[in-house]
């Protein structure tokens, strides 16, 4: 592991993972993975309830980590791999706070309605990858990260910003980059020691990325069923 990414969800992840995998930092773990790679999301459920389990099951194979569920546990990592470098991706804390209304917590909404809970039951029957999702990102997501406070703006944006600080201040200045992905390549590869690509900085997933994807996703796990 040669880069951990401290940023939550919604401030660039998955550009900085595009980016980060050209500079040659691949493969980069983003929830993308676990979502995608039938045999993960068993394994960040088993973590987020307290179940033995290693950095080398999860992450193994992986170069670099960004995003939830691996930010979530940015403390923990920057410990474990010691020479792995940090970056924290930040952006407008109101400018975030309106994305994740649009995407993430309008998933977790409609999660609570009656079709998401239909869903989540019928997975459950099943032995699907769908219940055992949800259930990791509820506990990772809205109560590890969140506390159980995510429906409230002000305590959202409390723990945004508080967040931001914790890491500024626990991470040594040389091993740590505060990064929006706005900036594009230069503080980036300067940082990493690697020279500028061509091109532009990736810029991908907005919110009707998001919610196109995470409709497809939501099937695929529906009837997905791994160990």
């Amino acid at each position: 592991m040669r880069v951990i990414g401290a940023g939550f969800g919604r401030t660039g992840t998955l550009s900085l993972k595009m980016a980060l995998e050209r500079l040659g930092f691949g493969p980069c773990h983003h929830m993308t993975e676990v979502i995608e790679r039938p045999g993960q999301v068993r394994g960040w459920l088993a973590l987020a309830e307290g179940r033995p389990v290693s950095w080398e099951d999860l992450l193994g194979g992986y170069d670099s980590c960004v995003d939830w569920p691996s930010a979530a546990y940015w403390r923990e990592l920057a410990e474990y791999f010691p020479e792995a470098k940090v970056v924290l991706t930040v952006r407008d804390p109101g400018c975030w706070l309106a994305s994740m209304n649009a995407t993430v917590f309008e998933r977790f909404r409609r999660g609570g309605g009656f079709s998401g809970r239909a869903m989540r039951g019928l997975s459950s029957v099943l032995g699907t990858d769908l219940a055992a999702f949800s259930q990791m990102v509820r506990l990772t997501v809205q109560e590890r990260v969140f506390g159980g406070c995510w429906e409230d703006p002000e305590r959202v944006l409390r723990v945004f910003r508080a967040h931001v600080d914790d890491v500024v201040a626990a991470i040594p200045p040389g091993r740590l980059l505060r990064f929006e992905v706005g900036q594009g390549w230069e503080p980036l590869c300067g940082f990493l020691g690697v020279a500028v690509p061509e091109g532009p900085f990736p810029r991908v997933n907005d919110s009707a990325d998001f919610d196109r994807n995470a409709r497809a996703a939501l099937g695929a796990m529906l009837l997905r069923r791994s160990g």
